[in-house]
């Protein structure tokens, strides 16, 4: 009782505050330079002096976005060009203040992204799912492996809050990521692109429209990026850190027989080299360790252990060891043997429609996608156990391959009967993955720790000694409808489901350089249903309450040597919201006020055991017992007050508790919590565009700023990152006129975290606390101190485009 009339209180109360608030809702809002934007705009916008139309296809069919009553933020092309967005990764810096992207470990190899809450610690194995689904095209990605390619031509960002579990399936309990590529126009044209910036960067992009020919249309894409190393390795010859050099083209083509017909088929193909970002020593045995009796006040407790008495010592590391929690460090204190790890993706899309009637669309859209890993990480030098001893091997190298390829296919429904409009389909997923992993020491200590050497010996085989190997093949059929029926001109009523059948089988193959063969072999079945009522109360002002749900297919974890198996978990939402224009279509205000319930959370613990040469990371997840609260609001404000200059301003603010759960390492009941996701999150921008003469040229000024409370990395640790605050900005003469037959120049000076902010995105504690065991006595022997990883430093250029 009490329970439901605190739900129903705070929806009211989210309600009432969107009411109030009266322009708008915020479930939809274009972040920071978004809703100013570039998204495509109808014949119905308010005109020169007024907003533009932003056009998504979050219902599978192309609708006003402010009419849309889905929470949404669009990221447009135009915002991707004034932050300077390369790939994905450089959204981390909250551009969307509800979505959060981080590296797996100091990795770009690997993604998490999350949304409202729902974001994974480690979905990057084999028999793992992620909470957020990824789309490119309509098309599902299966890993989050190659997440960080090159974007190619972008046409917006669609960030669609969670749950999206009717339309978009099983996996989007925090929402979906649906990134959408620039057709073939058919008409000649293109923009050839290129710049440079410090640390050796380049960047060049070429994109190339050719006319339609009998009925076929041709749009090529290239793209390469490049960035040297921002902390240097002092082993010569040897890859630094948080470097990348990415490539990659696609080829669309369109082929349009007959006016009703429309048929799409797509190539990309990728190659990203990059490095992860450097682990540096924030401090020294912070808790203060020492052997004998736990006092009652003492720091030097790991969470989920009970013990009374430490034993061991703690050793000083040597003096080459930089001790550096204050300053992101431009050269490492140990140089280590480092090559590039490399991803390769690639892709084959044909989407096809089919307008049958003014009352049906059908649609196919086939894929098949994959992507390899070759991961080399060696960032934490000294900074990770195993401890410094007499000439005795350190510096974890940690090396993965994981293999993937994915084969989709959906068929869809979508169009208009009376005063119905209706959506409904069929989807296949088939995937088949499989890894492997070593984790060799690559360094030896002298036997005064006044110098090292290379363990050559370890390095000349570095998979001679497997951590794990595991495969792993998913199957997903599905079947869903939508339905809106429209009574009047201004209510709207809309109802769908979704059922979902998946099978997963995986084997350990390998854990510890000896054969495993624990398995996993499940199926579950899940029908997610939703329903939302929208209410147009003017031209300018849309509410709407809504119902969904959403479920993360369950898994097993191959870094458990039991293959130790996980339940799926499930989420409900109740939301509301609120959409508005006004003030003559120069502003808009959007809010939503949500509550999501989930159960069976999947979360995970770990612990590193040093095994001769080498370091295994263990990891076992567990389904949480009892509902994980997830609570929230987002806001979103856009002001053209003047003709030339857009004001943007988003909000965030999520709430999370988890209930206690049992740690699997020692049987002891704590506290978890929700990575990487902040209480308080905020982005703002302005944009002005000023005229030069009468030849169409101008002067465009951006500039955003984002905040982020300070945030959990890991399930099982209390200890939070750094909050943030990071700014970027771009400065261009746009669109000068270069010949009489309309190319035009655009020359742009660009900066990203001008104010060269220095943040910890990521810290890790387990190296500055008692090694996990069961009983009552810890060992300190393995503590060393935190460590972490900085943002990316300040990164400048200057770029030119000509428009042709």
């Amino acid at each position: 009782m009490l329970k439901n009339t605190v739900r129903a209180g705070l929806l009211a109360g989210a309600g009432a505050l969107a009411l109030n608030a009266m322009p708008a809702f915020a479930a939809d809002t274009a972040p920071a330079a978004d809703a100013a934007a570039e998204a495509p705009a109808s014949d119905a916008s308010a005109g020169e002096k007024g907003l533009t139309e932003i056009v998504v296809t979050a219902t599978k069919r192309e609708t006003n976005l402010q009419k849309t009553p889905i929470s949404i933020n669009v990221v447009s092309a135009e915002t991707i060009k004034d932050r300077h967005v390369q790939s994905l990764l450089d959204l981390a810096d909250g551009a969307v203040p509800s979505l959060r992207v981080a590296t797996f470990e100091a990795r770009q190899t690997a993604l998490t992204i999350g949304i409202r809450g729902i974001v994974p610690l480690d979905a990057n194995q084999p028999a793992r799912e992620q909470g957020v689904g990824v789309y490119i095209d309509g098309v599902y990605m299966g890993r989050q492996h190659g997440l960080n390619a090159a974007l190619f031509d972008m046409e917006r960002v669609e960030v669609l809050k969670g749950p999206q579990g009717t339309l978009f399936g099983r996996n989007t309990e925090g929402g979906a990521l649906s990134l959408v590529s620039k057709a073939p126009s058919g008409q000649f044209g293109g923009r050839i692109s290129g710049g440079f910036g410090n640390y050796g960067s380049y960047n060049g992009e070429i994109h190339l429209d050719l006319p339609e020919y009998h009925n076929f249309s041709v749009k090529l894409d290239g793209v390469a990026q490049y960035q040297g190393a921002t902390v240097k390795n002092p082993l010569a010859g040897q890859t630094g850190w948080n470097y990348f050099d990415r490539r990659g083209g696609r080829i669309a083509v369109r082929w349009k027989p007959t006016s009703d017909i429309t048929n799409d088929f797509s190539y990309d193909n990728g190659w990203d080299s990059n490095s992860p970002f450097y682990s540096q020593l924030l401090n020294k045995n912070p808790n203060g360790c020492v052997a004998g009796p736990v006092a009652a006040n003492s720091k030097c407790v790991a969470p989920g252990t009970a013990f009374t008495t430490l034993t061991g010592t703690v050793v000083q590391p040597p003096s080459i060891v930089v001790v550096n929690g204050q300053t992101r460090m431009k050269v490492a204190d140990i140089g280590v043997p480092q090559q590039p790890s490399i991803d390769r993706t690639h892709g084959f899309t044909n989407t096809l429609k089919w307008k049958v009637s003014p009352e049906l669309e059908l649609r196919s859209i086939t894929a098949w996608r994959g992507v390899t890993s070759e991961q080399w990480d060696n960032s934490g030098g000294a900074h990770r156990v195993p401890v410094y001893a007499a000439n005795a091997p350190f510096s974890r190298y940690s090396l993965a391959n994981l293999w993937q390829h994915q084969f989709s296919q959906e068929l869809q429904a979508v169009g208009s009967v009376g005063i119905v409009d209706y959506v409904a389909g069929v989807f296949y997923f088939n995937e088949h993955v499989s890894d492997n992993a070593a984790t060799p020491n690559s360094n030896i200590w002298n036997a005064d720790g006044t110098g090292y050497t290379i363990n050559t010996a370890a390095l000349q085989n570095p998979f001679a000694s497997i951590d794990r190997a595991s495969v792993a093949n998913s199957k997903s059929l599905a079947g869903y409808a939508q339905a809106t029926v429209n009574p009047t001109e201004a209510l709207h009523i809309t109802v769908g489901g979704r059922y979902t059948h998946d099978e997963k089988k995986g084997t350990l193959v390998t854990f510890r350089n000896a054969a495993n063969g624990n398995t996993l072999d499940k199926t579950w079945n899940k029908f997610n249903p939703m329903a939302t009522i929208a209410y147009d109360v003017n031209d300018g002002l849309h509410v709407y309450a809504k119902y969904a749900t959403g479920y993360r297919a369950g898994g097993a974890s191959s870094r458990s040597p039991t293959y130790r198996g996980f339940d799926p978990e499930n989420v409900k939402s109740y939301e509301v919201g609120l959409k508005s224009d006004f003030w003559d279509h120069r502003a808009r205000f959007n809010i939503a006020g949500y509550i999501m319930d989930r159960k069976n959370s999947q979360v995970d613990f770990n612990a590193i055991y040093v095994s001769g040469s080498s370091n295994v990371n263990v990891l076992e997840t567990v389904n949480v017992p009892g509902v994980t609260k997830i609570r929230g609001i987002e806001a979103d404000l856009t002001v053209k007050p003047v003709e030339g200059l857009t004001l943007n301003a988003s909000y965030a603010y999520t709430y999370t508790k988890l209930p206690q759960v049992t740690n699997p390492f020692t049987g002891i009941t704590q506290n978890v919590y929700v990575v990487f996701t902040p209480r308080n999150a905020a982005s703002g921008s302005i944009d002005y565009a000023h005229p030069i003469g009468t030849n169409g040229a101008e002067v465009r000024l951006h500039l955003d700023g984002n905040y982020s409370q300070a945030t959990q990395t890991f399930d099982q640790y209390a200890t939070k990152n750094d909050a943030s605050v990071v700014f970027n900005g771009r400065l261009a003469l746009a669109d000068i006129p270069v010949s009489s037959t309309g190319q035009k120049l655009t020359v742009g000076l660009w900066g990203r975290n001008l104010f060269n902010t220095a943040y910890f995105y990521r810290r890790d504690p387990s190296n500055s606390l008692p090694a996990f065991a069961v009983g009552t006595t810890g060992k300190i022997g393995g503590v060393l101190g935190d460590y972490g990883n900085f943002n990316a430093p300040r990164t400048y250029g200057l770029d030119a485009t000509i428009n042709f």
